[in-house]
């Protein structure tokens, strides 16, 4: 062990290039490991902003759609029979399901709970679906600075332990391993910051989506 950590801060000592890829070849396996982790949370946490980015993008405009067609159309049910069979819309999806237990039902008891019931249903299963990948985005952004803050404290330990072994406290074998060392912790940061501002942000498109939602569950539930 010390004999490998004595090669490690010779290596550093004549090796000062501090670019990102040396800076990675250079760490022992337990940075390199934690670097990794948070390189592919980082890549998938912007695979879900992105994905969740084109979908209020795409549900606000066609649930905008929705609402203006229906509150234009004549009844209820003639709009229902209108309505494309392969809707992915949240809004439209709603109201497919209240309209066909609306027209299943013969008897009229308790009418107004019944659907009620599956319109708030339906919501919470729309909203379950929109919500998908928040929880990852909450990990990352509250786990992936300490992630790196561990890499970071690693890599100073053994930046230490070389030179103690090597009695040189020089610049040119400090450097390379703090270097290394605080690298993590940049990446933990660069993967968490963004994580954060889109779980947040993507929150509150949720929760002023569901309130849209409910919105017209409660006037579509007035003209039955």
């Amino acid at each position: 062990m010390e004999a490998d950590i004595s090669t490690q801060a010779v290596g550093l000592a004549s090796n000062t290039d501090f670019s990102l890829m040396n800076l990675f070849i250079r760490a022992d396996f337990i940075v390199k490991s934690v670097i990794i982790i948070l390189i592919v949370c980082s890549i998938y946490s912007w695979a879900v902003i992105i994905e969740k980015f084109r979908l209020f993008k795409k549900i606000n405009q066609s649930t905008e759609e929705f609402e203006k067609k229906f509150w234009n159309s004549k009844s209820a049910e003639t709009f229902y029979n209108s309505l494309p069979a392969n809707t992915e819309d949240p809004m439209s999806l709603i109201f497919k399901d209240a309209m066909q237990n609306l027209l299943k039902r013969r008897s009229k008891t308790d009418l107004h709970d019944r659907i009620m019931t599956i319109l708030e249903t339906g919501i919470e299963r729309q909203m379950s679906k929109i919500s998908k990948g928040y929880t990852f985005l909450a990990t990352v952004g509250s786990t992936a600075p300490f992630i790196g803050l561990f890499g970071t404290v690693w890599g100073i330990m053994n930046s230490f332990q070389s030179i103690a072994i090597s009695r040189n406290t020089s610049l040119a074998i400090v450097a390379p391993g703090i270097a290394e060392a605080l690298f993590a912790t940049a990446l933990g940061l660069l993967a968490a910051i963004p994580a954060v501002i889109a779980y947040n942000k993507f929150n509150n498109d949720s929760a002023i989506y569901s309130q849209k939602l409910e919105n017209f569950s409660k006037r579509f539930l007035t003209i039955i």
